[in-house]
C-alpha cells in the first residue's frame, strides 16, 4: 500500500524513525513524507522515500495558517490516495488527522508528547484537547509514549476506545551499541543533549555547570544541541559568557551525539516534560548513567538509583544536588550504573518493539 507519513521535522523522523521506514519499504509498501523542507530533508532524500513540501509552524496557534496547513493536508491525501496516514506531533496530529478523517483513509496517530500547552491547564489546553478528541476518534490506533498521556487524554475524552501504548521511539541498538565507561582520570564528564530551549531545562542546566564548575576542580560540562530560533537572543549570550568563563563546552547541533556521549560519565536531562526521551534511551545504551527530570517521560527510561537519578524539574538547587550526590559515588559505582543502563535498555526499549508493534497495526488494517 502507500503509506503517507506526516511530520514536523525532517532531521527527527530521520533520526527516531528511519528504521521504521524502511521496514516498510522493504515489505513492498510504497512511503511519501509531509514535512516543511530544511537543512535536514536531504536524509529522508538519500533513503528514496517521495518528498512533499508542506509548511508549518512548529509553535504557536495562528487560525489562517492552520488552516492552510489543513487544506495542504487534504490536497496532499486526494494526489496521493494512500492506503494509511501515519501523524506525529501535534499539528499532523489534529490538522493530518483530521484530513485523513474527513476523507474516510484509515490513520494512526503518535503523541510523541502533550507538551506545556495542553499541560499547563487554561484555556488553549481545553481548545487542543477538544481538537485531539475531534480529530483522532475515527483513528484506527492513538499511541501514547508514556502511561501518564495516555491516561491523561483518556480522562479527558481522546482516543477513549482507541489509545495504545509505546516505549517511545525506541532506540536502534546496533548503532548505539555499549560503549565502555571512561577512566576518570582527567575528571568527570557531565553532558546534555537538548533543544536550546526554556522547557527543555537549558537555565537549570547552565546554572548548574556554573555552581558546580565552581565547586569542583575535576568537572566539566557539555552541551549539544540547536538553538530554538525563538529562544536564541535570549541564550546564546548567557552560553557564550559561560564558555569564555570555561564553566560549559558548547558543540552546537551534531548529526551524530553518539562519539561525544561515549566520551562522557553521566547524561542530564533537565526537560520540563517528555513522550518519552530519546536522548536517556540513547544514553542508557551506551551504558551511561543518567541524571533527569523526575517527570513522566524521563523517568520511565531508567531505574531510580539503579542506573541514574532523577530530581525536581525546573529547580537548579535539585538537579546540582542530584550532581553531587552522583559525584559522591565512588567511580566503581558509577560505572556499574552504566552497564545496568544498557540492561535495561536492551530488555525494555529496543526499537524492534516499536517496528513490530505498526507492521502488526497495519497488517489489522
Amino acid at each position: 500500500m502507500t503509506i503517507l507519513i506526516l511530520a514536523n521535522y525532517a532531521n527527527g523522523l530521520f533520526l527516531f524513525r528511519k528504521e521504521l521506514i524502511e521496514s516498510f519499504k522493504k515489505a513492498g509498501h510504497k512511503v511519501i513524507v509531509s514535512v516543511p523542507f530544511d537543512e535536514n530533508v536531504h536524509k529522508l532524500r538519500d533513503m528514496n522515500v517521495e518528498l512533499v513540501d508542506t509548511h508549518l509552524e512548529r509553535h504557536g496557534m495562528n487560525p489562517l495558517k492552520d488552516l492552510k496547513l489543513f487544506a495542504s493536508y487534504m490536497k496532499i491525501m486526494k494526489n496521493t490516495r494512500p492506503g494509511v496516514v501515519l501523524t506525529y506531533t501535534i499539528k499532523p496530529n489534529i490538522y493530518g488527522a483530521m484530513a485523513a478523517k474527513f476523507l474516510r483513509i484509515p490513520y494512526v496517530c503518535n503523541v510523541t508528547g502533550l507538551g506545556t500547552a495542553i499541560e499547563g491547564g487554561g484555556m488553549l489546553s481545553k481548545i487542543l484537547v477538544k481538537m485531539y478528541s475531534f480529530s483522532m476518534s475515527r483513528a484506527k490506533k492513538v499511541f501514547f509514549q508514556n502511561e501518564r498521556n495516555l491516561e491523561f487524554m483518556k480522562n479527558k475524552g481522546v482516543a477513549a476506545k482507541n489509545a495504545a501504548l509505546l516505549p517511545g521511539s525506541g532506540v536502534n541498538l546496533t548503532e548505539h551499541p555499549f560503549r565502555e565507561y571512561p577512566s576518570e582520570n582527567d575528571g568527570i564528564r557531565f553532558l546534555a543533549v537538548i533543544r536550546i530551549m526554556k522547557d527543555k531545562g537549558i537555565e537549570e542546566y547552565l546554572e548548574a555547570a556554573e555552581a558546580i564548575t565552581s565547586e569542583y576542580d575535576n568537572v566539566a560540562f557539555d552541551l549539544v544541541g540547536e538553538y530554538e530560533e525563538d529562544e536564541r537572543a535570549k541564550y546564546e549570550p548567557m552560553i557564550q559568557a559561560l564558555e569564555e568563563k570555561g564553566s560549559i563546552r558548547y558543540h552546537g547541533h551534531l548529526d551524530t551525539v553518539e562519539p561525544v556521549m561515549a566520551n562522557s560519565h553521566v547524561i542530564v536531562h533537565p526537560s520540563y516534560h517528555e513522550g518519552l526521551s530519546n536522548v536517556l534511551l540513547e544514553a542508557g545504551a551506551c551504558g551511561r548513567p543518567v541524571l533527569a527530570s523526575d517527570v513522566n517521560g524521563c523517568k520511565e527510561t531508567f531505574e531510580e538509583g539503579v542506573t541514574g537519578m532523577g530530581f525536581k524539574p525546573g529547580d537548579s538547587s535539585a538537579l546540582r544536588d542530584a550532581i553531587r550526590k552522583f559525584l559522591a559515588l565512588s567511580e566503581d559505582d558509577r560505572k556499574e550504573m552504566g552497564k545496568k543502563a544498557r540492561h535495561f535498555i536492551e530488555k525494555n526499549y529496543d526499537r524492534k518493539i516499536v517496528i513490530s508493534t505498526y507492521e502488526q497495526t497495519l497488517k489489522e488494517l
